[in-house]
């Protein structure tokens, strides 16, 4: 209670004698060891004053909006962004109407609906397979690798997808459902590795294009498909980054319409990102500009979709690990950014880049995880056992 009060004093006393929102925003940063115009990595370095009242004004969104349009700098954008969630600059702040707006507008509304289920697809996975070939490894791999034992990016998203399949205990000939199957590098991965037969279903043509070419000759099959149509039988389903689109008011469906096409004691592996607390809304500029009407599930809402349904067998946090993986993408995107700039606009390099880089910074900062939970239908028999 004693630091409550003494962060609030300081905040009041900041914006009461403070006499320009450069003042409040150099004071605010401090609290960080965030030096602006300062010569450390982590340091802003400002090309345009406006910044000051962008970042007041509209707080993370006012931070990334004024970065695209080249208001600031930094040489260590994950490290900036680390700073500032390890000192939880955001308490700093006051909620502002755009927050207010956005909270009602995801109590009253369905945003992972079918529609807008749609809508994030052709604003995030249509963009474009170049741009993805040349910033993941080769099995075109989307989610956090498992970088135990990896020495690159393409080894951990190979041990990632080695982990799921013997967390599941594959077997040759099980049918295998893969729920948002991307560009089916896992089902690839699976079928070549562990013999088993799989769906992959996604609400991208691009991606769907892409993995049945990939999966030509395996006993795989790729759908465009919305997982609310789902009806038939599965030994083993998984999901890989995509129930962060599912949305709380749609979880328990998601849930509902897994358990119902899962063979009695088959099981679920949820590989998801997660939030620490419970709520309806995330970062204002992933919202609007990576990830329309992404919403990180906690443990409570994981908890509560589950119940009476499935069995929580394994559940097991690496999120440190998307630290890794973030870098990794940057740093194949960076390279590769010469092949594609004629296809993408001008603000996109910038926007991408603080997308990648504050994401890392995020994970670094533990203020989001990577969880993969193993569910069961009725209860391992015997007992479930760890492999990893």
């Amino acid at each position: 209670m004693k630091k409550i009060i003494v962060s609030l004093f300081m905040l009041f006393s900041i914006q009461l004698f403070a006499s320009s929102s450069k003042d409040v925003v150099e004071e605010i940063a401090s609290i960080a060891d965030i030096k602006i115009n300062g010569d450390r990595i982590w340091d802003i370095k400002v090309h345009n004053e406006r910044f000051y009242d962008r970042v007041l004004k509209d707080q993370s969104l006012g931070l990334g909006e004024s970065y695209m349009n080249n208001d600031w700098d930094s040489d260590a954008i994950d490290v900036l962004i680390y700073q500032i969630l390890r000192a939880d600059l955001e308490k700093k702040f006051k909620p502002t109407w755009s927050h207010l707006c956005a909270y009602l507008k995801a109590k009253l509304f369905n945003r992972q609906n079918r529609s807008g289920s749609m809508q994030v697809i052709n604003e995030h996975y249509q963009l474009g397979n170049d741009l993805y070939q040349n910033m993941l490894d080769p099995l075109m791999t989307y989610s956090c690798g498992y970088w135990k034992n990896a020495e690159n990016l393409s080894e951990a998203q190979e041990a990632k997808y080695d982990l799921i399949a013997r967390k599941l205990g594959f077997k040759k000939g099980m049918r295998v459902l893969d729920i948002g199957c991307g560009w089916g590098g896992f089902v690839k991965y699976a079928a070549e590795k562990y013999e088993i037969e799989a769906v992959g279903i996604t609400l991208s043509e691009k991606q769907a294009s892409y993995a049945r070419e990939v999966c030509k000759n395996l006993p795989v099959e790729i759908r465009v498909q919305d997982y609310r149509d789902l009806n038939e039988k599965f030994d083993r389903i998984v999901e890989i980054g995509m129930f962060e689109h599912v949305g709380v008011k749609n979880h328990r469906q998601f849930m509902e319409v897994v358990h119902k096409c899962l063979n009695e004691h088959g099981m679920v592996m949820l590989h998801t990102i997660g939030g620490n607390t419970s709520t309806l809304t995330g970062d204002a500029w992933i919202d609007k500009y990576i990830f329309r009407g992404g919403q990180l599930p906690s443990v409570a809402q994981i908890g509560k979709s589950i119940e009476g349904l499935f069995v929580m067998e394994d559940w097991h946090n690496f999120s440190t690990d998307y630290d890794k993986t973030l870098m990794g993408w940057f740093q194949n995107f960076d390279k590769n950014w010469d092949k594609l700039k004629n296809n993408y606009p001008s603000h996109f390099y910038r926007m991408w880049k603080y997308y990648l880089l504050s994401c890392a910074g995020t994970f670094r900062a533990r203020h989001v995880q990577l969880w993969q939970v193993v569910l069961s239908k009725g209860g391992v028999l015997n007992g479930y056992e760890t492999v990893r």
